[in-house]
């Protein structure tokens, strides 16, 4: 072959590369936004990770309100982002309705089930991880008394509730769970001052440690927990070093994973539920520089070997959604 006829097969070879260009993924955040602290920022640290790891870039996008969803999701469905990653539960009806328009758009959703040939629906065991942070507030309680703060009032937070629950009567089966719901609507994620004005409720009621799993209402539980010389207990992303000393734990929901494996797999996503569990390091409890001196030999023990039992399958923690029952708890 002449060196002409060599140059133009690989100038010909560059464009077709060129012409197949990596889709753009994208990350869409529930309301509350992607620097919540929380929810939010654990999807973000994912799709940053991922970011940093590839080279690639993604597109993202902040809704100011429900009424945003479908719009959202369908513009960057059109815009070709592909594949199109959403957290929350809230947006399972929409994309129910917006995946079978974009057939050859991936889909991945966070918290909810969407039965779709072209969505990976992404589920974690949150009873499995909120039991092990429930023991550990139950041994660190000096009242026998705990408290539990969600967000808003849906089966999803009931069952952080009620294996939090399951948690403190496994370690203490005379302990006293506090359970409150900050709200009924979707602003129940973003009120750090009801957050704060329930836990000093609970506080009088004689909670020394509460567990919140609201989003950034639950900053106004750590703050207040802090002010009021009682123990908190973080959610979703390591939240120990927001008030360093007084957060006993954080319960880990590995979001960043969820969000990071969907971009990694791109357009080859494969569809239906992947259930990130225990075993599967989807969820789990924080320890660092900031809760060491909270967290005792004996209770690192207790919660290790009951981890070892969730994931041997021979210690099983309900889950609320499956029957909208809890053994250890009453709503």
């Amino acid at each position: 072959m002449s060196l002409m006829k060599h140059l133009t097969a690989a100038t010909a070879t560059i464009a077709l590369t060129a012409g197949m260009a990596a889709a753009e993924p994208a990350l869409i955040f529930d309301l509350g936004g992607k620097f919540d602290k929380s929810f939010n920022e654990a999807a973000y640290e994912g799709a940053q990770r991922w970011a940093k790891e590839t080279g690639g870039t993604y597109k993202e996008l902040e809704m100011q309100s429900e009424a945003q969803r479908e719009q959202a999701l369908r513009r960057l469905a059109e815009s070709g982002a592909n594949p199109v990653v959403m957290t929350g539960f809230a947006f399972g009806d929409v994309l129910a309705q917006v995946a079978p328009d974009f057939p050859d758009t991936k889909f991945a959703i966070i918290d909810m089930v969407v039965d779709q040939p072209n969505v990976k629906s992404v589920v974690f065991t949150e009873e499995q991880g909120s039991f092990l942070v429930g023991m550990m507030a139950a041994m660190a309680s000096k009242t026998n008394t705990v408290g539990f703060i969600g967000g808003m009032d849906i089966p999803l937070i009931r069952k952080f509730a009620c294996g939090y629950a399951q948690g403190v009567k496994a370690a203490n089966p005379d302990a006293t769970v506090i359970a409150n719901m900050t709200g009924t609507t979707p602003a129940a994620w973003n009120d750090p001052v009801k957050g704060g004005e329930l836990a000093k409720a609970q506080k009088s009621q004689g909670a020394d440690v509460i567990y919140a799993a609201a989003g950034g209402t639950g900053l106004g539980v750590l703050q207040a927990a802090a002010d009021e010389g009682i123990l908190a207990v973080g959610v979703d992303s390591n939240q120990n070093h927001l008030q360093p000393g007084t957060v006993l734990t954080s319960m880990l929901k590995r979001v960043d994973n969820a969000v990071y494996a969907a971009f990694t797999e791109g357009t080859e996503m494969t569809a239906g539920v992947n259930v990130m569990d225990l075993a599967a390091g989807g969820v789990g409890y924080a320890m660092d520089d900031n809760n060491a001196a909270l967290v005792s030999d004996e209770m690192k023990a207790a919660v290790e070997a009951a981890s070892a039992a969730i994931i041997a399958g021979t210690t099983v923690v309900h889950d609320y959604m499956s029957d909208e029952t809890c053994p250890a708890l009453t709503f």
